[in-house]
């Protein structure tokens, strides 16, 4: 499998395997297999933005983001980019996702943010809405929001139409446009979290494309 490990030049750390043979159909109807995902979900981000709340006081004062608080918010990230993957944000994968904020090295889709041993107190006041607005700018476009006559989704969305089309006609999902998906999807996980406090180092305006972090080492076990 492949290993994860953030490190301070490069902290966040987004992975995924595109399994094979993916189901021509299920892609139909896993809207409504992940609404079971969603409703908790749903709490866990109002948790979540509750807990960032306490860690930009934390931060404030102390410079350090407390690491319960860390490991929760970085569980749901977590929680929330299996969902991705396995719905609508990818079809990457049929296999159900696990109701877990852990780790789940098994799971196709993995995400890692390194602890920080100590966060800006400066930054913390405007890295989130002032110097994420470039960023915000380019994820909008990505995920969608922007009114744009008939359709308001982004180009995720588009991408990932496109890859259940081919999938149900050939029953394979282009290596290519796999891999554009990835790219997107961990410029956006990168930009979340920084926005959301977790790291200093300013997210690369940069489409690192495909399932594996750019000179990430694959170690099997």
């Amino acid at each position: 499998m492949t290993t994860l490990a953030g490190t301070p030049d490069r902290p966040v750390r987004v992975s995924a395997v595109l399994d094979a043979p993916l189901s021509r159909w299920m892609w139909l109807v896993k809207w409504i297999l992940v609404i079971p995902h969603y409703v908790v979900l749903f709490f866990l981000w109002i948790a979540f933005s509750v807990v960032s709340m306490i860690a930009f006081f934390s931060i404030l004062f102390t410079e350090r983001y407390p690491r319960p608080l860390f490991d929760f918010n970085l569980g749901v990230l977590r929680w929330s980019w299996r969902v991705a993957y396995y719905s609508y944000g990818a079809l990457g994968t049929d296999r159900y996702p696990p109701f877990s904020l852990g780790e789940e090295p098994d799971y196709p889709a993995r995400l890692d943010v390194a602890y920080p041993a100590r966060l800006s107190r400066g930054l913390v006041l405007v890295k989130w809405w002032l110097l994420a607005v470039p960023h915000y700018i380019v994820v909008g476009f990505f995920l969608g929001g922007w009114p744009l006559g008939w359709w308001d989704g982004g180009l995720v969305a588009v991408l990932v139409v496109i890859a259940a089309v081919i999938l149900t006609f050939t029953e394979k999902y282009p290596k290519g446009l796999f891999d554009l998906v990835l790219g997107l999807n961990r410029w956006v996980l990168r930009v979340a979290a920084y926005a959301t406090l977790m790291t200093d180092t300013y997210p690369p305006f940069r489409l690192d494309m495909g399932g594996v972090e750019p000179s990430e080492p694959e170690v099997l076990s």
